[in-house]
């Protein structure tokens, strides 16, 4: 039987550290959990909020509703000569998973280690970091369809993955909550070493052909070196996209500032650091209150202790204001604001 809870702090159930309270709790441990849950007509009308890891989000208010926490477990693999499909819940840790692909040789999320969060949200998400994204390794997933209480499969292409977006954040949001992912990896590494600090870090170690393993380790240290702990000072990682704008745009701003920091993107398109941007308004390192940037990276904003969601989503709000103001650019939040 499920236990649903009233008045639960959500403190330690986002990664902001920020002290909220859910009306009502539950956690689900087991797909036909879901379909429990909802055999009860409340919870169709009542508000629902998914959690995962909670790191990527921030919360700016008690939560009149239904706080529902994945907490689905289990990891699987098949090997079909080359090729590895990997199975996880979407409960699980999403470096636990990193880690047990990389444990097992398996090729294709070395890039993405050390991300915070759960499986489930990764594809919500389209996560990404250093060169890589949740969709060149994707295979499907399975969801629960609340309105039916049904489960369905998406592939690839019924996931519409874009830059930072899928299909369940836009057209079908709130109508499904991922229970499992399938991951399609390989047995023979294409390694993706195109970021310059990946380079650097293997020449510095003296490696010429690194492994999955190297890359995993060498993505891990600089992210530490770079970003905070959540469990030591809140934070949700990056809170902006990187914001893409047109060549001709580019070609404006890169007259007027060319030590801009841009990668060259598709369709004519270029997307630019969102941290540059940020620093050359003297945001990095900046405190307000109980809120500031992190002072190694000014794409991070965090929780120095006490800080409610207002706060940090006010201090956001000044942010954006500032680089458009200096470059005529609008950023755009990465974290999902309640």
């Amino acid at each position: 039987m499920l236990q649903i809870h009233q008045n639960v702090s959500l403190k330690n159930f986002n990664t902001f550290q920020i002290e909220v309270f859910a009306k009502y709790f539950v956690e689900i441990s087991r797909e036909d959990e879901l379909v429990e849950l909802f055999l009860d007509p409340q919870w169709h009308q009542s508000p629902r909020l998914v959690l995962g890891g909670g790191s990527n989000i921030l919360l700016t208010q008690d939560f009149d509703g239904l706080v529902i926490r994945m907490n689905i477990r289990g990891i699987a693999h098949r090997i079909n000569h080359e090729e590895v499909v990997v199975e996880a819940g979407a409960g699980e840790v999403w470096n636990d998973f990193v880690n047990y692909c990389v444990h097992w040789g398996f090729a294709g999320v070395e890039n993405l280690s050390l991300i915070p969060g759960s499986v489930g949200a990764s594809p919500i998400q389209n996560i990404g970091a250093y060169g890589v994204e949740l969709k060149d390794v994707f295979e499907s997933c399975k969801a629960f369809e609340i309105a039916t209480g049904t489960f369905k499969h998406f592939t690839h292409a019924d996931c519409k993955f874009a830059y930072r977006e899928s299909v369940f954040k836009q057209a079908l949001k709130g109508q499904y909550i991922i229970c499992s992912v399938k991951f399609k990896l390989s047995l023979i590494p294409q390694i993706n070493i195109s970021y310059g600090a990946i380079q650097a870090e293997l020449s510095k170690r003296n490696i010429e052909h690194p492994t999955v393993s190297d890359v995993s380790k060498v993505v891990s240290e600089i992210r530490v070196s770079k970003l905070p702990d959540p469990s030591t000072i809140g934070n949700a990682g990056s809170f902006f996209k990187n914001p893409i704008i047109t060549k001709e745009q580019f070609d404006l701003l890169h007259k007027q500032f060319p030590e801009m920091v841009y990668f060259l993107v598709p369709n004519n398109q270029v997307k630019l650091a969102a941290g540059w941007l940020i620093e050359q308004c003297g945001w990095k390192g900046k405190v307000v209150g109980h809120t500031g940037t992190w002072h190694q990276q000014a794409l991070v904003i965090v929780n120095h202790g006490g800080a409610s969601g207002k706060e940090v989503y006010d201090f956001s709000t000044s942010i954006i204001h500032s680089v458009q103001q200096k470059f005529g650019v609008v950023l755009e939040r990465e974290v999902n604001i309640f």
